[in-house]
């Protein structure tokens, strides 16, 4: 008989598929609440800026890219409306605004307003999330910019998210808890190349512009739950 491998690493949270369960059955059965650790996760390791609001557009978190951003620690900014960064705010009307949350995903470009005077050119992404229980709207930097609002042209955010297949599912999940691509195709017992392709095609579904967007979008949406 063989003996299961042992996940190592990252990918112990795994769980452990027996020897003869077929690897291409269900995603790793990951409940509710360890989806909301790996969404704490990603929002605070992420390289890509990212803000929590409310329904009233208060800021209710921030991580540590977008400090950097825009120059202001978290004790600056949080319970304050986001319009107080935003040049030229609110850019939203308040029927503007609660049309885009029922939306549940929305796009655009504003300049926020740097602690140091400058300003900054920032082109986001923003979706409703479901994993904190609270319904917070996420904001994610797609490009940022010093030197004007040149972005390449976004995908309307009228076409709909699509749903992951259930391999994709399984590779967004190890993304998630940060396994690289190589430790992915080792884990799931397919090729390094095969990996880089689901994770391409559940950017594509989603609609996201790097695995941090996509580990994002994903967690905030609730599209890796089993």
């Amino acid at each position: 008989m063989t003996t299961p491998r042992v996940p190592r690493g990252r990918l112990a949270r795994v769980p452990t598929r027996s020897a003869t369960a077929p690897v291409h059955h269900a995603a790793p059965a990951v409940g509710r609440g360890e989806l909301s650790g790996l969404f704490w996760s990603a929002f605070r390791n992420s390289r890509n800026a990212m803000a929590l609001v409310d329904h009233d557009r208060i800021l209710v978190d921030v991580n540590g890219a977008f400090v950097q951003l825009t120059g202001r620690t978290p004790t600056q900014v949080l319970g304050r409306p986001v319009a107080v960064l935003v040049v030229g705010a609110p850019r939203f009307t308040p029927a503007a605004w609660r049309a885009a949350l029922a939306s549940g995903k929305f796009t655009g470009d504003n300049q926020l307003l740097h602690a140091d005077g400058t300003i900054v050119a920032v082109q986001w992404d923003a979706s409703t999330e479901v994993v904190t229980g609270r319904q917070l709207v996420l904001f994610v930097a797609l490009s940022t910019s010093r030197w004007g609002a040149r972005f390449r042209r976004q995908s309307s955010s009228d076409e709909p998210e699509r749903e992951l297949t259930s391999r994709e599912r399984e590779v967004v999940s190890l993304v998630a808890m940060g396994a690289t691509s190589r430790e992915i195709a080792e884990e799931l017992h397919i090729a390094h190349d095969t990996v880089r392709t689901h994770v391409r095609n559940a950017m594509t579904h989603l609609g996201a512009r790097s695995r941090a967007h996509l580990v994002a979008k994903a967690l905030a949406g609730g599209h890796i739950f089993s």
